[in-house]
């Protein structure tokens, strides 16, 4: 989980219990302390923030939250990502715009599979924290999907349950893989595991809001960033079905490192990026039967 980002433009929230007309005179004032405050997108966040308060009290205590340093996403409730509102809590991570990629990925992937039309395709989010992604994997595939959700966090985990229980799933507290049901072994058709990457040094040198009001377990990804990595990359290929996919967001300069993580794990490992979002995801499927992880590719990294 990367440098956190400014907050994205939103779609307009649902009407708050004053009319607009009785706020609206106190947006120059709001907008004046959010750029006093640092604020880049002080108009947009001004807006947000009087459209979620019902009352001047309220609102006051909203711009109070956030001149404070809170993510305006904690502040107001709710993130806008891949066209979804999705619930945030104070002290869970925000969900960045970047991983919308690798939700396209994991949609991608299960469309493509063979597998697909035969049965329920079975998805899990690990280190699902706000449970963003497994939320938008399944608002894309519907109903068909078996969503599964964990994360170690419990501020995370009761925050994921608003979301991903809202949509069929289920959401388990534990480390990775262990608090998953164990009739998963072998059934999983899509795994994403939007892991912690930023080096245990580089935390420090995050933006505040990060820092400060995100909990370090979803930031910290020790020495060099790929900790929490290498663990999903062992022990993935025991949860995966038959051309099963793990997909983990990464840097572009810790991709190289992570894909061998995937080919150590016994899986087939493959690099795509997207430089509109300027992210690295890799992605590891379970090798053909009768065809060790990278025979007839090289070293068994690919790129896409």
């Amino acid at each position: 989980m990367p440098v956190a980002e400014p907050p994205a433009a939103a779609p307009a929230p649902a009407a708050s219990t004053a009319s607009p007309s009785v706020l609206a005179p106190y947006r120059p004032a709001v907008i004046a302390r959010l750029r006093a405050a640092g604020c880049v997108f002080a108009e947009d966040e001004a807006r947000l923030l009087l459209a979620a308060a019902g009352t001047r009290g309220e609102l006051d205590a909203l711009v109070e939250r956030r001149v404070a340093g809170l993510p305006l996403e904690q502040v107001v409730g709710w993130a806008e990502f891949c066209g979804l509102r999705i619930a945030v809590d104070p002290g869970v991570f925000v969900p960045r715009r970047r991983t919308e990629f690798l939700v396209r990925r994991a949609v991608a992937h299960v469309r493509a599979s063979p597998a697909a039309p035969a049965r329920r395709p079975v998805v899990v989010d690990l280190c699902c924290g706000s449970g963003a992604v497994g939320a938008a994997v399944r608002a894309a595939l519907g109903p068909g999907i078996a969503l599964y959700a964990a994360d170690v966090d419990p501020a995370a985990v009761r925050c994921a349950r608003r979301n991903v229980a809202a949509v069929g799933g289920r959401v388990y507290a534990g480390d990775l893989f262990d608090p998953l049901p164990a009739a998963l072994r072998g059934r999983v058709d899509v795994l994403t595991a939007n892991v912690p990457y930023v080096p245990t040094g580089a935390v420090g040198l995050l933006p505040a809001e990060a820092r400060e009001h995100e909990p370090r377990v979803a930031l910290d990804g020790g020495a060099d960033g790929l900790d929490v990595l290498r663990r999903v990359a062992a022990g993935a290929r025991e949860w995966l079905a038959p051309g099963g996919c793990v997909l983990v967001e990464t840097s572009e300069g810790q991709a190289a490192p992570a894909a061998l993580a995937f080919l150590r794990g016994g899986l087939t490992a493959r690099l795509t990026t997207s430089g509109e979002l300027d992210v690295t995801v890799v992605l590891g499927t379970v090798a053909a039967a009768g065809r060790a992880a990278g025979d007839g590719d090289g070293d068994g990294v690919g790129a896409g």
